[in-house]
């Protein structure tokens, strides 16, 4: 397997204008074939012949044989470099070894770009099976022709087209002029492979990327060399919102190897510009060096009175109180309490934490010849654009961005305050020089300057009746959330996760329901982080409900069965929330039981196990976690087991148990040690001295991972298997202790016991 990164020389900009233009008017517009297209504008030799067939932007294949692949989405760690590409090729019938995969830059072409969700499997996989489909039909076409026999008499396997009856063969390189004058066929009359014939889905295999990821070859953002390229800090106010009063610029030019410093007034949105101080330097360690002599008077403005502390007490306060709003109302939830055989309280709370990618956040920019180009370790490049053409008054269209690869993301490369920065102080660059600057975010800028997933606060009731069964549910949800101006208005916007969808379980499925929710306005930057909203609130009700379990004396297990109840399907009732289908939840539960042998073992005390299972990004999953707990509360988390059901293949068997095992111990680590403080309206934590990730002797022994594989459309990965992890293994703490966790992270817990 060879691969391919994006160059960072200088392009021609002209020539990749016109080359976005003619690919436009060709065969794909996004992701969509064009039927009508008569051809695949081959390109030709001097002498008019055709030297590469290109039946779509996706794909490529020269004279040489030389097969091209482009992964349009970008590589975050999640795999999907490798994935999609897969099935181009499975589709394609050319031999995976002989594929060269390239990243794609930012094009319209290409459709959607974006990599959050686990969205990017499950709107492509339809679509880049056809695409491969469709250049494998035009091959065998071009084969058929030459030899003058029906094209039902061919067929390709492995970049060779095949008549049965003669034995003749064509390898696709001596087809690439034939097949580049055809017409396309209608998409939608392409012959799919039937899945039983797959070669190469289901098939173990390693990333694209893996020899220069071990090898520490350049792939990532933070690797980005060009010619004569400046290096950039940027401090920005420690409190949100703060602006620059003053600040000693002459000092800090005077200083070796520092080029320039200057002030960026910046615009009053949290997830943009941010006002504050740039120094630009010969070198990354020089522009770090002045930083530490920068003096700079900040007006921190209102949010500076801001607490973690303070947003506690208000929260507490609002135990027992109604809700700002309602989220659902079902039944009536008091009367039901009142005359439930038994009752359950409880309060559960969690802070706010950080995305903490092991690649802080980086940019290069570099203003030239009329326009911008950016290389960006992003998730979502078109939000990169359109931030900068909307901050600083560029046309898109001149706005060209490379996407490298990300050292992680989990939602925080959604955002493109980063990107604008690079590009705003690049812009004050080229005013004196025209050269790349590369902006490089220190580990702190990164913890203390991220969109925070949001800190919330849940006061819970739980009525049971006479025979155990769940029979009213009360949340009210204290939650934050951020004023912002909308179409000259003042309004609410609540952090990515902060707000609760009237569906989420157990919404649907009891007969009084009352789901509240109240917004604590803050000033605090929020955004998405890995499986929004899921990644607590699987927590918060799966561990309740195991509460009510454990309050009726019922088997843990059974009480979620019987609660989920007999429907295969149940539908949404919120515009944001998808139809629940109950049988594919109850598959991977009572599978995940045989799996772990749940019941079957006597633990003895201070070992236990715990069940959770939540339907996040439409993924199926549930887990149980056995864990062992000593006599001193040292947590050891022995085995988690995990059965997943995202639908009807498996695009990539090592991708995936990646993705499953990289979950369960991001899960693990988030609910062990990860908090934030908030005092002053800033951030108190600056490194992983204070903010401590999860360490090899923290991951469970074993971890294993199964899939279900259903007759479902495929899904995503990235997400699904993350929210239950944190209560399987609180619920299995429970089992070994007596003791419930309340509030995270779990080192605020005592667990010792006797």
């Amino acid at each position: 397997m060879s691969h391919a990164t994006p160059s960072l020389a200088r392009p021609a900009r002209r020539r990749f204008l016109g080359q976005g233009a003619a690919l436009g008017a060709g065969l794909v517009l996004g992701l969509r074939l064009d039927a009508q297209a008569q051809g695949a504008a081959p390109v030709l030799k001097p002498g008019g012949e055709a030297v590469e067939f290109r039946p779509s932007a996706f794909i490529r294949i020269t004279a040489d044989g030389q097969v091209t692949l482009v992964s349009k989405q970008p590589e975050i760690g999640q795999g999907i470099k490798t994935a999609l590409p897969m099935v181009l090729a499975e589709e394609l019938e050319v031999d995976w070894r002989s594929v060269r995969v390239v990243q794609g830059d930012l094009d319209p072409i290409y459709g959607s770009q974006s990599a959050g969700g686990s969205t990017s499997t499950p709107t492509n996989y339809e679509n880049f099976r056809r695409l491969g489909a469709t250049a494998r039909v035009l091959l065998v076409q071009a084969a058929a022709g030459q030899w003058r026999v029906p094209v039902a008499e061919c067929h390709a396997a492995e970049g060779v087209v095949h008549h049965r009856a003669s034995g003749r063969r064509l390898p696709y390189a001596r087809l690439v002029a034939a097949a580049a004058a055809l017409p396309l066929p209608d998409p939608d009359g392409v012959q799919l492979k039937d899945p039983k014939d797959y070669k190469l889905l289901g098939r173990r295999i390693g990333g694209v990327d893996n020899p220069a990821v071990v090898t520490g070859k350049p792939l990532f953002g933070i690797d980005v060399q060009l010619p004569g390229m400046l290096y950039a800090v940027y401090e920005k106010s420690p409190a949100f919102g703060g602006k620059v009063r003053s600040a000693n610029l002459e000092a800090i030019r005077a200083l070796p190897g520092v080029r320039d410093a200057f002030v960026i007034e910046g615009t009053a949105n949290l997830n943009g510009l941010v006002p504050g101080v740039a120094i630009v330097a010969d070198s990354t360690w020089a522009a770090i060096s002045a930083r530490r002599r920068l003096e700079v008077a900040w007006d921190e403005g209102p949010v500076a009175a801001q607490s973690w502390g303070e947003f506690s007490a208000r929260a507490r306060a609002l135990a027992g109180q109604p809700g700002a709003m309602v989220q659902r109302r079902d039944g009536d939830v008091e009367t039901a309490l009142a005359g439930a055989a038994k009752t359950v309280a409880a309060s559960y709370s969690y802070p706010f934490v950080s995305h903490a990618s092991i690649e802080p956040q980086n940019a290069t920019a570099w203003w030239h010849d009329g326009g911008l180009e950016l290389w960006v370790p992003t998730q979502n490049p078109a939000a990169g654009q359109n931030l900068v053409s909307a901050t600083l008054g560029i046309p898109k269209e001149r706005i060209k961005l490379h996407i490298t690869r990300s050292g992680g993301g989990f939602g925080r490369r959604l955002g493109a305050d980063y990107v604008v920065e690079a590009a705003a102080i690049a812009r004050e660059v080229a005013k004196k020089t025209p050269v790349p600057v590369k902006l490089t975010w220190t580990r702190e800028d990164d913890l203390r300057h991220d969109h925070y997933r949001p800190g919330g606060f849940h006061h819970l009731r739980a009525g049971l009746d006479a025979q155990g069964r769940l029979i009213a549910w009360h949340n009210h949800f204290v939650t934050f959330a951020n004023r912002v101006q909308r179409d000259g208005q003042s309004v609410l916007a609540t952090g990515s996760g902060g707000s609760l969808n009237g569906d989420e379980f157990p919404g649907r499925w009891v007969a009084n329901c009352l789901l509240e929710q109240t917004p604590l306005e803050c000033g605090i930057p929020m955004g998405p982080w890995r499986a929004p909203g899921s990644n607590v609130f699987a927590w918060v009700f799966h561990s309740f409900i195991d509460e009510a379990a454990h309050a009726a004396g019922r088997d843990p297990l059974e009480f979620r069965l019987e609660l989920l109840g007999d429907k295969d399907v149940v539908p949404a009732t919120d515009p944001r929330a998808l139809p629940y289908n109950v049988s594919r939840m109850k598959g991977v539960l009572r599978e995940v039981a045989a799996r772990a042998g749940w019941g079957r073992t006597k633990f003895e005390r201070g070992r236990g196990q715990g069940i959770a299972f939540h339907f996040s990004h439409r993924g199926y999953i549930a887990q149980v976690a056995e864990v062992t707990v000593s006599k001193s509360g040292e947590l050891k988390v022995d085995r988690v087991v995990v059965v997943s059901d995202i639908g009807a293949q498996i695009i990539n068997p090592s991708g995936a148990e990646n993705q499953v095992q990289g979950s369960v111990i991001d899960a693990l680590g988030t609910l062990l040690h990860a908090e934030l403080d908030i005092q002053r309206g800033r951030v108190v934590q600056g490194n992983f001295t204070e903010y401590p990730l999860i360490r090899l002797p923290e991951v469970p022994t074993r971890v294993e991972v199964h899939f279900l594989q259903t007759g479902f459309p495929v899904t995503g990965l990235g997400e699904p298997a993350f929210p239950p992890l944190a209560p399987a293994v609180c619920n299995a703490i429970f089992a070994a202790t007596g003791k419930r966790v309340r509030e995270l992270p779990l080192r605020r817990s005592d667990l010792r016991w006797t």
